[in-house]
């Protein structure tokens, strides 16, 4: 019996510790779970950063253990004209020193020798090698080249610099310029609405395609670093050294304008020359693309401070700003009046100059009997008065927009719409008359005229204005295009070629014989805007087209300030004609 006793004790026992077992064995399975549950978000963390930010992760580390200088002035994508190969900026690469301070032991005597290369205040430049790792802003000669290098100082080299602005940048106001971000608000927005990361040290687009096109054109990497590599002590690892390397992913895009460099080069040349205040537009008369917008006075993007202290009248652009274009306008008259069936180029009026019963002529003595025609080429304004009488407010109204005289519209350069341009006003009591003459309520633009000269270029066809072709990413692929502009039936065919004639009428025997370009042949419209400033200033106007029988550029010009469109305006047009229809395209 007692051994009876001490079995069932035994099994007991084993039983006991075999239930202890199984209740450990179950709490180790469930602490395994559970630690494995707490660890399945940092490994789903580690392969997120291993999958989608190695690269991200491995470019800040790389960056911890080295000293490195961005061999490009602003990591930025380029602004460029219509090949999608030549910068607007006109920014090249030039040699300048770059600078590691952290690698040079005989900062004072580096300084010093350097100085003396670069005919310099060693002073001057030893607040460099105080600073972080920079190249220097002073342009070298050959000569100095050869010199620092021969001066073989660890941490001072040359190296090729991509600068973005050259000497002379084109089309400032379309471009537009760089600036600081204004705040922490500012940066916070900026980096709410791309992906890509701002500093508040960091340039910006302010205005212009550099504006509108922000997000694009920001770069994360310049497209080269000199890349220093050292210990903790700031010494140069053996073998390593400093090394030049280019950055294939730098997250910028180029945009790709409408604009020829060449053409926009030689109407600011001329400009510059002979235009003081005004704008001048180029556009292709067979597919409405702008070729060149200048304005005066002009800025330089490069140095914003400067030309802050000129005025900021230097930042407006007049190609995009509203003027009473004068006669130019009576274009649109002439064409409503022939559409309509008003008026044959044949037809007698009588002006009788100051004395007339709508208005004035700028011919005080009056032209007496006209026709038609010849009314058109001497810009006479008692006849259009009364045409613009006869077809009524709203008739002229319907016409001017059908030529985009209400379209503030440009092809991939989205400002905002100036609200003070209003055709309806023509209706308005008072109105009318000096609506015919392109004075009173009536606004356009320098671009708006252009396009709508080309209409009666193109048959009677109205072609929006494009001056953005696309956005090209860094694959060579367009990330986002532009087509060209749509277009509508403005007048008939029959109606525009009467209208090219009288226009040819006013460059070979009319107001505007200074536009006459020779060997070419052209056609143009004046105006003469008076400004009521109490000065009896002008807005000189001419706007036309070469070659007369098969139109290549249709060329607006606005003088600010000017004698009368025939004077002022009209040489301009014909030298900027002649000299860009002499350009090798």
């Amino acid at each position: 019996m007692p051994i009876f006793g001490e079995n069932s004790d035994v099994d007991a026992r084993q039983k006991g510790m075999f239930s202890m077992n199984l209740f450990q064995q179950k709490r180790l399975i469930k602490t395994f779970y559970l630690i494995a549950f707490l660890f399945v978000p940092l490994l789903v963390h580690l392969a997120v950063i291993q999958l989608f930010h190695n690269e991200e992760y491995s470019q800040k580390a790389l960056e911890q253990r080295t000293l490195q200088v961005a061999l490009e002035e602003i990591p930025r994508g380029k602004i460029l004209d219509r090949t999608g190969q030549q910068s607007l900026t006109m920014g090249e690469k030039e040699p300048r020193i770059t600078l590691f301070p952290q690698i040079i032991q005989e900062k004072q005597t580096a300084a010093n020798r350097l100085g003396r290369i670069l005919g310099r205040n060693p002073d001057e430049l030893l607040a460099f090698f105080h600073a972080k790792p920079q190249f220097l802003p002073y342009p070298l000669t050959e000569s100095q080249i050869r010199q620092i290098k021969d001066l073989k100082i660890p941490g001072v080299m040359v190296e090729e610099i991509s600068l973005r602005y050259g000497v002379e940048p084109l089309a400032s106001h379309v471009v537009g310029h760089l600036g600081h971000i204004s705040g922490l608000a500012s940066l916070e927005k900026l980096n709410s609405l791309t992906e890509k990361n701002y500093k508040i040290s960091d340039l910006i687009g302010t205005s212009g395609l550099e504006y509108f096109y922000e997000k694009e054109l920001k770069a994360e990497q310049p497209t080269m670093l000199a890349r220093a590599y050292v210990d903790v002590y700031r010494r140069l690892i053996q073998g390593l050294g400093i090394q030049t390397e280019p950055q294939q992913k730098t997250g910028r895009q180029d945009v790709i304008t409408t604009l020829d460099r060449d053409i926009q080069a030689t109407v600011e040349k001329i400009m510059d020359e002979q235009l003081p205040r005004g704008a001048v537009v180029v556009m292709d008369a067979r597919t409405g693309d702008l070729l060149a917008m200048a304005s005066r006075p002009n800025y330089n993007p490069a140095n914003i401070a400067q030309s802050l202290s000129d005025g900021n009248d230097a930042f407006l652009d007049h190609c995009t700003a509203l003027y009473q274009p004068g006669s130019i306008f009576k274009v649109v008259v002439a064409a409503a009046a022939l559409e309509e069936g008003l008026v044959k180029p044949g037809d007698s009026f009588v002006c009788l100059g100051d004395k007339d019963h709508y208005i004035s002529c700028w011919h005080k003595p009056g032209h007496g009997p006209i026709t038609f025609e010849e009314a058109f080429a001497q810009s006479c304004n008692p006849v259009f008065a009364e045409l613009a009488v006869k077809l009524g407010a709203q008739k002229i109204i319907k016409y001017a927009q059908a030529f985009g005289l209400a379209s503030q519209n440009i092809i991939g350069y989205p400002l905002s719409k100036d609200q003070r341009q209003n055709l309806e006003l023509i209706a308005k009591p008072y109105n009318l008359v000096n609506s015919s003459v392109g004075q009173g309520p009536v606004l356009t633009t320098p671009v708006q005229l252009t396009a709508m000269m080309n209409v009666i270029v193109n048959n009677g066809v109205y072609i929006e204005p494009r001056l953005v072709k696309g956005v090209l990413n860094e694959q060579g692929k367009m990330s986002r295009h532009y087509p060209m502009g749509g277009s509508h039936k403005v007048i008939s065919s029959e109606t525009a070629k009467e209208i090219k004639r009288l226009l040819w009428l006013v460059t070979e025997k009319g107001v505007g014989k200074e536009a006459m370009v020779s060997g070419y042949g052209s056609a143009g419209k004046t105006g003469s805007a008076e400004i009521g400033n109490g000065k009896k200033t002008v807005n000189a106007w001419f706007s036309g087209f070469a070659p007369y029988d098969r139109p290549k550029y249709v060329v607006t010009v606005l003088v600010e300030g000017g004698i009368s469109g025939g004077a002022s305006a009209a040489p301009i047009f014909r030298e900027i004609e002649k000299s860009i229809l002499m350009l090798p395209h």
